[in-house]
């Protein structure tokens, strides 16, 4: 009985012990957030990558009742600032812009990366998707994309393709038409958007794979032809033009996508929190109309739903670097 009473006496004195740290976590989670949280942008100011991260950190800045301040740490295709927030504390107050480049690309071509794009982050949720866009040059003789993929075929090797560089989204979506259309293009890789969609302009490049914002004022120009678009649906500011899934290679139809990430083992009520803040934010109209003028529409969803994204976008990519042998050394 005795032994009994002082096993019983410790178990007590443990509880008591453990309440006062397990009660100011529960509060600190409850307070959340307290002071102002960062967002790391992991791209230099002025791109797709940084207009959505801005947008939702006004939004839910306001939604959250704290600044969400911007901090753009660019370089290494996103890397460096991606592995930035995954070596933070989880704690809800550093948290960062994922991207296919980030998330999808990298992990799946850089063989030293200094995360890993599954394991190092807490998805929290998908913010917006980006429609992809095909466009040639009008100099090309096609009239659609049956007619270029015949063109492709009849002369292999011969048409170019721009991309804004070796790994780059646009570079990945060009190999991915390849294979799906079983067409043989030349790879011709820029630093950066700029470069190449004015080699695409000039008719220097024959093909432009690209985020529809930046290429849309050409198309509508008349100065770049589409062909078709990545999406879900046909884009409302070019209707005519089908979707990769409509023209027969739905393997290609994935639109880009912005999503809202933090590290790992982010605490569940700050996680749920910060979720139903963006599902919150995604539903008012001026965000709709903000994201619709960049050709984009909001993308909110759960974060296990996220998570598969995430897991997928790696998945296609390992696949793509694979088959076509691309590889950042």
């Amino acid at each position: 009985m005795q032994r009994r009473n002082v096993v019983l006496g410790l178990c007590v004195a443990a509880a008591t012990l453990a309440m006062p740290l397990t009660s100011g976590i529960a509060h600190a989670e409850d307070a959340y957030p307290s002071k102002p949280i960062r967002l790391i942008v992991p791209f230099p100011p002025g791109g797709t990558t940084d207009i959505v991260g801005r947008l939702f950190a006004d939004k839910l800045g306001k939604e959250l009742g704290q600044t969400v301040v911007v901090e753009n740490r660019g370089g290494a295709g996103g890397s460096i600032g991606s592995a930035f927030v995954a070596s933070s504390a989880p704690d809800g107050y550093v948290l960062g812009i994922a991207t296919v480049s980030t998330h999808g690309i990298n992990p799946a071509i850089y063989p030293n990366l200094p995360f890993d794009g599954e394991r190092d982050f807490t998805p929290i949720s998908n913010l917006a998707a980006v429609p992809n866009i095909m466009t040639i040059n009008p100099k090309v003789p096609a009239k659609n994309i049956a007619d270029f993929i015949k063109l492709a075929k009849s002369q292999p090797g011969k048409l170019t393709y721009a991309s804004a560089g070796n790994g780059s989204v646009s570079h990945m979506m060009g190999e991915l038409f390849k294979m799906a259309s079983g067409t043989d293009l030349m790879h011709v890789p820029y630093r950066g958007v700029g470069p190449a969609l004015n080699d695409a302009l000039a008719g220097q490049v024959d093909v432009m794979y690209d985020n529809l914002p930046s290429t849309l004022p050409h198309v509508q120009s008349g100065r770049l032809i589409a062909m078709a678009v990545a999406a879900p649906k046909r884009v409302a500011s070019l209707p005519d033009v089908p979707t990769f899934a409509e023209a027969g290679l739905p393997a290609v139809n994935d639109a880009s996508w912005f999503g809202l990430v933090a590290p790992a083992k982010l605490p569940e009520p700050i996680l749920a929190k910060l979720n139903a803040a963006v599902q919150k934010v995604s539903a008012e109209a001026d965000v709709k109309t903000r994201l619709e003028a960049l050709g984009a529409e909001p993308a909110a969803n759960s974060s296990a739903d996220f998570a598969k994204q995430i897991s997928a976008e790696i998945a296609k990519n390992k696949r793509i670097a694979k088959e076509a042998n691309v590889k950042i050394d």
